[in-house]
């Protein structure tokens, strides 16, 4: 590690600074242990120090997990969503279950890569191979359900993915020190179980299973929850601002999950019923992404409340995150069927479409390819396009995955016919948690812009809003948030294009 980036991360550690808790971990060689940045032990001296990126990588050291500060019970690293690099995609197929449910091969083929050359560079960049990483989420997983669950042990180790509960007790033993139940004694210290979802609560079948997920302060949950409740689809979702509340599909069956702002820490309580527990690490990998609880906010505000026209609204706001997506397809049929109408009247129409067309689930992309031309009504060249999309997710042109390159994302929206900048922008911004997209030619953003002595036009926008990059989409929601007045129609645009062009953004 270069000198400088020694000094800063130590600089960290001494001053015991928690804004960098989950970004790196610091271990002692003359102890054996590793530490978050923010713990209250003595600080060991420069030349005893060794930084890590990952947990993964201080396993692979040979050394074990502080008791006293629990280097595990912290948000995730914000650096797999601002990067766009191999490790990092890597990285957040990892945190979702996918070397558990499709081996290295199967992470590497999702990739595009071999499987020796992403174990190459994983170990060269992260310090660890995929299946040390693997171990490493599996590890944080089980004790998260320690902490805050009473499920069995048995329950735990499956639910995190271990293959054996002798693989369990060993992974617990080798990196903690400790057993299970002593772990879960452990994790609970200074803090409690959660209360369990009520019984007669619900009627939907499978385990039930209540979490708490962590995020970064500030953490401005409540403006997520409005935000959803704002778009929430009639059948589909709850429209209580107090309260995300939907049914989603995980890779071995569906959750039907419940989340709520945590009254009393940064972070959201989930309280969700799965059909199969080995889905946990996906459901909480989603639940992160969507409720964008890894950013570094602190960063985020900072660096946008140096601009003085943004100061005011960062300091009204602070914490405002970025509203992720439960399905990529979902997101961006969402998003076209929104398009030159009212929120109310998208969230009439995809009502319909869930009620005809899903059967109460949100239509797949079969179904709107083969169907949707006489189910879709509307504007014929947007329905030409909602079932272009459709077609090309479904052969493979279009990948709306989080592993997927932002730019390779862009690129494959705007070649479907009728999909423009704006939709290819949203999407990347939803989908993978991009935070660095500006929709310049947005309504709304200019609106607001123009309303806070920001420049008007488009073009003008886009070269004042450079100075907030790596932050621009963070800068989007703030505009997007302190519109002028309410919302209007979305309309048509005025372009003389001959494909249908982007909505105007107003459904924010």
């Amino acid at each position: 590690m270069p000198d400088a980036a020694f000094a800063e991360r130590y600089a960290a550690l001494s001053a015991r600074d928690a804004r960098f808790d989950g970004q790196f971990i610091a271990g002692v060689t003359t102890t054996g242990i590793y530490c978050r940045p923010s713990c209250p032990a003595v600080t060991a001296k420069p030349q005893n120090v060794r930084f890590f990126r990952t947990a993964a990588a201080a396993h692979e050291a040979g050394l074990r997990a502080c008791k006293r500060c629990q280097p595990d019970a912290v948000p995730g690293s914000p650096e797999w969503n601002l990067r766009d690099d191999l490790a990092s995609r890597a990285m957040r197929l990892i945190d979702d279950g996918v070397v558990e449910r499709d081996g290295v091969e199967g992470l590497a083929r999702r990739l595009g890569y071999s499987s020796r050359h992403l174990g190459r560079v994983l170990r060269t960049e992260l310090g660890a191979g995929p299946l040390a990483l693997a171990r490493a989420h599996r590890a944080h997983t089980a004790r998260t359900l320690l902490a805050v669950t009473e499920l069995p042990i048995t329950d735990v180790a499956f639910a995190a993915g271990f293959g054996s509960l002798r693989q369990f007790n060993d992974t617990i033993a080798e990196l903690y020190r400790t057993s299970p139940t002593e772990l879960r004694a452990l994790a609970r210290r200074g803090s409690r179980a959660l209360a369990p979802e009520p019984a007669g609560v619900g009627t939907t079948p499978g385990t039930a299973l209540t979490l708490r997920l962590p995020a970064r302060e500030p953490f401005d949950g409540t403006g997520l929850l409005h935000f959803f409740a704002d778009h929430a689809v009639p059948g589909l979702e709850s429209e209580d601002p107090a309260e995300f509340a939907r049914t989603f599909a995980l890779p071995r069956g569906e959750a039907s999950v419940r989340v709520r702002v945590d009254a009393d820490r940064p972070g959201v309580i989930v309280r969700a019923r799965l059909d199969d527990l080995a889905d946990v690490p996906a459901l909480s990998a989603r639940l992160r992404r969507l409720f964008d609880l890894d950013a570094d906010a602190l960063a985020v505000d900072r660096a946008l409340a140096a601009d003085p026209v943004l100061a005011p609204l960062v300091s009204a706001r602070p914490g405002v995150r970025l509203p992720g997506s439960v399905d990529g397809a979902e997101t961006l049929f969402r998003t076209l069927l929104g398009q030159q109408i009212s929120v109310a009247a998208a969230r009439t129409v995809t009502g319909r479409l869930v009620t005809e067309l899903g059967g109460g689930r949100f239509p797949s992309a079969l179904q709107f390819a083969e169907h949707g031309a006489e189910a879709l009504r509307g504007p014929a060249r947007r329905i030409a396009t909602i079932v272009a999309a459709a077609h090309a997710i479904l052969d493979g042109r279009l990948r709306l995955d989080p592993e997927t390159r932002s730019e390779e994302l862009r690129a494959a929206l705007l070649a479907v016919p009728g999909i423009g900048p704006w939709t290819a922008g949203y999407v990347a911004m939803r989908v993978l948690g991009h935070p660095d997209t500006f929709l310049a030619e947005d309504l709304i953003v200019r609106q607001t812009a123009a309303a806070h002595s920001l420049p008007g036009s488009a073009a003008a926008l886009a070269a004042h809003a450079a100075r907030w990059a790596p932050w621009r989409s963070y800068a989007t929601m703030h505009l997007w948030r302190a519109r002028p007045g309410p919302p209007p129609p979305r309309r048509a645009s005025t372009s003389s294009a001959p494909n249908l062009r982007d909505s105007d953004g107003a459904d924010f």
